[in-house]
């Protein structure tokens, strides 16, 4: 028995040991809006399903860097600091098409995903309702649409200049 234990706490330990892989959540959003999420894809799911990949790894601090940076005389600091280096006009370009698809994607999500309270349903005169996106939430909508013409006016100017 005690070596069917220490067997059992072996493998759990080099389980443990393992790099964390990347994991997978699925988006569930049915017909009336409503949001869930799920570890496994659905079956038969009458709605939008978004696959949703996430790496663990991603958001890992390195303490060898931080203590690199710990370890740099503050003139040394001083010199790289007074040094920023300007990125190729190409590579500000991508930068600037990222910013653009990010806000686009944001943009698209807002408008896909309205939280909850952000649409009140009013009555129609025929009967039955429409939704009506409250003030709050119309900002927000504004508010991403100015971002997405702000990052397309940037990439049209870095456009303009190659």
């Amino acid at each position: 028995m005690g070596r069917r234990h220490a067997l059992t706490f072996a493998l759990a330990a080099l389980l443990a040991a393992l790099p964390a892989v990347a994991q997978t959540v699925y988006k569930l959003i049915d017909r009336n809006g409503k949001v869930t999420y799920s570890e496994t894809p659905p079956k038969d799911f009458d709605g939008k399903v978004i696959r949703i990949d996430i790496d663990p790894n991603a958001n890992k601090a390195s303490l060898g860097a931080l203590r690199e940076e710990a370890g740099k005389s503050g003139q040394a600091k001083a010199k790289e600091d007074a040094k920023p280096e300007t990125p190729s006009a190409a590579a500000r370009l991508e930068q600037a098409r990222a910013k653009l698809d990010a806000a686009r994607k944001a943009l698209e999500d807002a408008k896909d995903n309205p939280g909850e309270g952000d649409i009140r349903w009013l009555g129609k005169v025929g009967g039955g309702t429409r939704p009506v996106p409250t003030e709050q939430y119309q900002r927000k909508l504004d508010d991403l649409e100015s971002r997405v013409k702000e990052a397309e006016n940037e990439v049209h100017a870095l456009e303009e200049k190659q």
